[in-house]
């Protein structure tokens, strides 16, 4: 399987989009495939078993989390423009 890279390939480019599209679930999701594959050996690993690359599947685990907090991360409210009708403070 020559490691997983076309694999790896595939995956590390559907996450990279996703997030170019501002799609965090769904790059998520693909960070989780990653993580599931390498921990099988599909990817980053030379032959196939369970837990062949450690530090890879949880640096998988570790990016999907980190979008999905990224996701879910509330936005600071936003001031009034002074435009919209907001009269200005008395000096």
């Amino acid at each position: 399987m020559g490691g997983g890279a076309i694999v790896a390939g595939v995956v590390l480019a559907a996450i990279a989009a996703s997030i170019i599209d501002r799609k965090l679930a769904k790059a998520a999701g693909f960070a989780l495939a990653g993580a599931v594959l390498t921990f099988f050996g599909f990817m980053h690993g030379e032959s196939l078993g369970i837990d062949r690359s450690p530090a890879v599947t949880i640096s998988y685990l570790a990016v999907a989390c980190l979008l999905l907090c990224a996701k879910y991360a509330a936005a600071p409210a936003q001031q009034p423009a002074i435009d919209e009708g907001v009269p200005e403070p008395a000096k």
